[in-house]
């Protein structure tokens, strides 16, 4: 028998080849997952075919400018790589008549060998710190145990600028993503110590980090320090997407992340990237910056992504699946919410029946993405209170490169001979008062907009109902001897156009032109009502432009295309003093109902448009919006008076005369406590409010505690008894 000190020496020996041996055995496991999914797309031996066509004797490939590695020739290279890929991906499918080819085998050596010779370096970090590595490490693999291991050797020094000290490894997306390459190369080296480290440092990247670059308390996500709404790009496929990806790789292992971050990244899916999508299916055009002038695609978003976090946790299992059923299209939208991203000033208001959104910028944050590396170049005004409206979601489709960069939907802008240049783009805003007040389901939005590029200034808002909203501006400034413009839309031209003035609705023909005592104007599905006969103008006809004219990316297509585009926008004219417009948006309706919408029964009544206060009363729902630009009073109806005491914004809800429902926001970001007087007698107190009575005048003074820090700017909603 062993003695007793034998027994100990041997317990901690045995504990730790048990530990050696589960790591192994979960790393074979973790690696079966990841080249599973590498090769989950079909190969097509047709487009092998194309790649073998394209190969030199020396192993480059015709079509590729190698020696073009600036940072507008989007690295090119990149498509070597990725063609190494998928020739190793056909050689190891069953399922493709190169299956274990050796001639195959020999041109991806001979590509391989091409680009180690060469080493590729391109002048963007992210060609030589994610392209490459990404390409080479999927290569590795698919295929690296079957090349010469000199060559596999010869590539590790560029799979290894992935690295956690790479200048692209700084928080947010990219780190995750780079983490992401070197946690798959260590997978292919075998080495489950490192691995062990890099997957805690994913792990440890789903935080809340607002203030910096990240995802933000408002489940927005900011990738640089300009503190720009980045969601739907890094914060989307760069971030979330990566960290779930991992999620699903180490499920059920050693590595298994917790199930808190998991569920945490679940909430910034559904209250973040999802309510900035159209239904949480499409892409929303209001959130995209540089990447606007490159042409894409339209289609539902997979829902990969959905059901990789769903094999861990059950958290929020009924509003995934919802989301998973509205993208296979077995769903029709059915969600109604309103919300205000405030640490992004971004707002989004969706019904069954149509998506709209408000982006605005503030002294807080700057208005847009530089345009780096050549895309974006026309993006000056696209915060500028950018209201788009979507149905389908694809009423914007690539019409960037015919676009009137000066017309852009919802905002109020200096019509320029031309926009300056790109250097000129991102710009601090000037103004703090920007914000919205909402209670989740309803909302309005306040602009007090003055233009970093021009000096136009503007008080602009919007107030959003069940089946309208409605759009204010007023005390319109300019200086320049030049015209100044607010755009209803520019959209993509689907329909007839036709409008009320006097008389019976007539079809207009396409052309472009002034308008004078407009009504109402209907076009595809949408009615857009003047509550005073305006004078607009209108435009439906084709329009011509370049996509090479948006960008200052090479290889861009030239060619003239042409679009039918429908516009509609108020000319205040040159040197504007005090102008204003009203006007309200009436989504998803016929021509009849326009014209009865736009009757004298019409649910919305327009309280105020001055410098001082803007407001909304929507007579059936028993809701009132308003935005206080200074402290003062408003009749909101007969016998009820609502007043502020500084500015700020509130939304009420009365039934019968008496106050039901009462949210407020501080827009400015500046107060502790809001004070709001409303007619009539109401006695309480709750977590964030107190009343003052003054029978006397028949009044109450609720104080309300608002949000500090993280939350400045977000809505404080009350019940009130």
């Amino acid at each position: 028998m062993k003695s007793i000190r034998q027994r100990l020496l041997i317990a901690p020996l045995l504990l730790l080849l048990t530990s050696l041996c589960v790591a192994q055995n979960d790393l074979k496991l973790i690696k079966e997952r990841v080249v599973t999914d590498l090769m989950a797309d079909p190969v097509n031996d047709k487009q092998v075919e194309t790649i073998l066509a394209k190969i030199n004797e020396d192993g480059s490939f015709k079509g590729i400018n190698y020696a073009d590695l600036s940072r507008t020739a989007s690295f090119p290279h990149g498509g070597h790589t990725r063609d190494l890929v998928t020739m190793a991906k056909a050689y190891k499918s069953k399922a493709s008549k190169y299956y274990r080819n050796k001639a195959l085998k020999d041109q991806i050596i001979k590509g391989l060998t091409f680009w180690v010779k060469n080493d590729f370096v391109g002048d963007n970090w992210h060609d030589n710190q994610i392209t490459t590595p990404t390409n080479l490490g999927n290569l590795m693999l698919v295929i690296g145990d079957e090349l010469p291991k000199d060559l596999v050797a010869q590539a590790q020094p560029m799979i290894g600028r992935a690295n956690m000290n790479a200048s692209g490894a700084r928080p947010s997306g990219d780190r995750v993503v780079i983490a992401g390459i070197l946690a798959k190369n260590l997978l292919f080296q075998g080495d489950f110590q490192e691995f062990d480290k890099i997957i805690k440092i994913i792990e440890g990247e789903l935080k809340f980090s607002t203030g910096e670059r990240g995802m933000q308390h408002d489940y927005s996500f900011h990738h640089r320090v300009d503190r720009v709404n980045n969601t739907s790009s890094y914060g989307y496929g760069k971030y979330a997407n990566a960290f779930g990806e991992w999620s699903y790789y180490v499920s059920g292992t050693k590595y298994a992340f917790a199930k808190e971050k998991i569920n945490q990244l679940i909430d910034y899916y559904l209250d973040g990237i999802y309510k900035q999508m159209v239904y949480g299916i499409y892409e929303d055009i209001s959130v995209k910056n540089r990447s606007i002038s490159n042409k894409a695609n339209f289609a539902p978003h997979s829902t990969l992504e959905i059901e990789r976090v769903m094999v861990s946790t059950d958290y929020r299992k009924a509003e995934l699946e919802e989301i998973i059923r509205l993208r296979k299209g077995t769903a029709k939208p059915s969600a109604s919410f309103a919300k205000f991203f405030w640490q992004s000033e971004h707002f989004v208001f969706q019904r069954p029946g149509f998506y709209t959104t408000v982006r605005m910028y503030s002294t807080r944050n700057r208005n847009m993405e530089e345009p780096y590396n050549g895309p974006g170049k026309t993006t000056h005004h696209r915060a500028d209170g950018t209201n788009y409206l979507m149905l389908k979601g694809n009423e914007y489709h690539n019409i960037w490169a015919v676009y009137n960069w000066q017309r852009i939907s919802g905002t109020t802008i200096l019509q320029k001979p031309q926009l300056p240049g790109p250097d000129a783009i991102q710009k601090d805003g000037l103004t703090d008062f920007v914000g919205a007040v909402t209670d989740g389901l309803y909302g309005a939005v306040v602009f007090d907009f003055k233009s970093p590029h021009d000096g136009v200034e503007a008080q602009k808002s919007w107030f959003f109902f069940d089946n309208e909203y409605v759009c204010l501006g007023t005390d319109i400034k300019s200086k320049p001897d030049l015209p100044v413009v607010t755009t209803v839309n520019q959209v993509l031209m689907r329909s007839d156009v036709r409008l009320m003035q006097t008389g019976a609705p007539v079809t207009l023909a396409k052309g472009s032109r002034p308008l004078d005592n407009v009504k109402w104007v209907h076009h595809d599905n949408v009615g857009y009502i003047f509550p005073n006969p305006a004078k607009v103008h209108l435009s439906n006809q084709a329009e011509t432009g370049r996509w090479s004219d948006i960008t200052d990316q090479k290889n861009i297509s030239k060619e003239l295309v042409s679009e039918d585009v429908f516009a509609l926008w108020f000319d205040h004219g040159k040197k504007p003093t005090g102008a204003s417009y009203e006007y309200i948006v009436v989504p998803g309706v016929t021509e009849q109902q326009v014209s009865e919408t736009a009757g004298t029964n019409r649910s919305i009544e327009i309280l105020a448009n001055t410098s001082d206060v803007q407001g909304v009363r929507h007579k059936g729902l028993g809701l009132t919006q308003l935005a206080f630009y200074k402290a003062g009073t408003l009749e909101i109806e007969k016998g009820v008076q609502v007043s502020m005491d500084s500015q700020g914004m509130a939304m009420l809800k009365l039934e019968g005369g008496r106050l039901k429902e009462l949210t407020v926001a501080d827009p400015s970001r500046k107060l502790n406590r809001i004070g709001i007087s409303v007619t009539g007698i109401y006695t309480g107190k709750g977590d964030h409010y107190r009343t003052l009575v003054n029978e006397g005048q028949n009044s109450t003074l609720f104080i309300v505690d608002l949000p500090q820090n993280v939350y400045l700017g977000k809505s404080v909603h009350l019940k009130v008894q």
